[in-house]
């Protein structure tokens, strides 16, 4: 429930995001210093709680939105925000509902939005200040600079994070290809996979309030982030007991709070590795081969990856099996096999050779 109400809220700060044309007519607002309060939703709740005002149902522009906000009321507008439904409303929510606003305009606007599931949006008169309402929640719009600033500091952060990320996945390697892999390794991995993951998840967040002015933003965390959550996926595919969905162990995995997340106890448990209390980090493990599958062949289809991993069972047996073994399987023809097995070779070569440069 409260991921929905999270969520409800991005998708009201979507509607508003530079590039938007409501948001170009709050700036207008904003910068002729008026105030305004605008309702996106027509619907029959939303009349329920209006009263007075004129109606208008003629089509949103920024300029129409602007000389609106000169008169007192509300101003209405249709759910997707193309129409301009009604002006100079008098909004009358319930006044029980609480409120932790104190100007007028703002409190209607919060009791509004908690009382009508639909978006509202003010604009403070004296201080330009644009907040965004929608259920419980509320967030008060910042300066394009500002989120910009945020966003140089985030990608320096996950640039960082992600370059850990990748020693720790080519240490993994090399002990995968060695059968020196322990729990601590993986457990390692996971923790250094989630923390990259949630800084992605918070430059997202501020991408959406960046609008069309967060499209380098948007390139460089796609750049960084490309192939994370696939190794993610395939690193509890490999370690992980039968039974445990990948999609359930990662969303018990983004229920960890940011103390749990450095706990390796915590993180084992998400796997089911440990015994309730503690887990053995110096646990030896062995992985079924479905990470070092993915890395020779992006592409490669992923009943011919389950065939394959269902045949060896292990990484230690793919490793060893010849090109005859795995052209036996009948959704690998021998040029596949040869692919795989040359693929497989160099693989090992290259980890071990990087892990002892």
């Amino acid at each position: 429930m409260i991921a929905k109400r999270k969520q409800e809220l991005w998708d009201a700060l979507a509607a508003v995001s530079p590039g938007m044309p409501l948001r170009e007519g709050l700036d207008r607002i904003s910068k002729a210093r008026m105030g305004a309060l605008i309702v996106v939703g027509d619907g029959p709740e939303v009349l329920n709680v209006c009263s007075g005002g004129f109606l208008l149902d003629a089509a949103f522009t920024p300029q129409r939105l602007s000389e609106l906000a000169k008169m007192d009321g509300a101003i209405i507008l249709s759910s997707d925000s193309s129409r301009i439904a009604r002006a100079n409303v008098h909004m009358v929510p319930n006044p029980n509902v609480p409120t932790t606003e104190t100007g007028t305009r703002h409190r209607t606007a919060e009791r509004v939005a908690r009382s009508v599931a639909v978006p509202v949006a003010t604009v403070s008169e004296d201080m330009a200040v644009l907040t965004v309402y929608r259920g419980d929640e509320k967030y008060q719009l910042e300066s394009i600079p500002n989120i910009l600033n945020r966003c140089d500091q985030a990608l320096q952060t996950l640039e960082r994070y992600k370059s850990r990320l990748n020693e720790e996945l080519a240490s993994l390697t090399a002990h995968e290809v060695e059968g020196l892999v322990t729990l601590r390794d993986v457990i390692v991995v996971l923790q250094r996979s989630e923390m990259v993951s949630r800084i992605a998840e918070e430059l997202r967040h501020h991408l959406i309030e960046l609008g069309a002015d967060g499209r380098l933003v948007r390139l460089q965390l796609r750049d960084l982030m490309a192939g994370v959550g696939d190794e993610r996926t395939n690193l509890i595919r490999d370690y992980a007991p039968d039974g445990i969905e990948p999609g359930d162990a990662l969303e018990r995995l983004r229920a960890l709070d940011p103390g749990e997340i450095t706990d390796p106890d915590d993180v084992g448990d998400v796997l089911e590795l440990g015994d309730g209390n503690s887990v053995d980090l110096a646990q030896p493990m062995q992985p079924r081969g479905y990470r070092i599958l993915a890395r020779i062949l992006p592409r490669l289809p992923e009943p011919v990856i389950d065939a394959v991993v269902r045949k060896c069972g292990r990484f230690d047996k793919l490793m060893r099996a010849s090109t005859t073994e795995l052209a036996q399987l009948a959704e690998v023809s021998e040029q596949l096999a040869s692919v795989i097995r040359d693929g497989l070779s160099q693989q090992a070569q290259s980890s071990i050779l990087n892990r002892y440069q």
